[in-house]
C-alpha cells in the first residue's frame, strides 16, 4: 500500500494526466485550506482511501470516498470546477 507521501504524490500524477491540470494540482497549507473552508460550496472533499482503511480510522463528514484503486473508473464523479481537497 501506498505511505502518504506516495499516495499524495500519485493521486497528483494521476489527475494532472487525466485532464485535472498539473498547474493547478498543490499542496495546501493549514492556513491555505483555512481560507477555502470558508467557501466550502466550492470544494470538493475527496477521501481516496480504501474501505478498510475508512472502517479503522473513520472519516470526515462531508467527505466522496472513491477509493485509489477507483479513481480513474470514477473520474466523471470528481468535479472539474471545483477545488478538490484529499484525504
Amino acid at each position: 500500500m501506498f505511505d502518504r507521501l506516495t499516495r499524495g504524490q500519485w493521486l497528483i500524477s494521476l489527475l494532472a494526466g487525466l485532464g485535472f491540470g498539473q498547474d493547478k494540482i498543490k499542496q495546501l497549507s493549514t492556513e491555505e485550506l483555512e481560507k477555502l473552508l470558508k467557501d466550502e460550496k466550492n470544494l470538493f472533499f475527496l477521501d481516496v482511501r480504501e474501505p478498510k482503511e475508512i472502517e479503522e480510522l473513520g472519516s470526515i463528514k462531508g467527505y466522496v470516498n472513491i477509493p485509489l484503486s477507483q479513481i480513474e473508473s470514477r473520474l466523471k464523479e470528481i468535479p472539474k470546477d471545483k477545488v478538490i481537497v484529499t484525504a
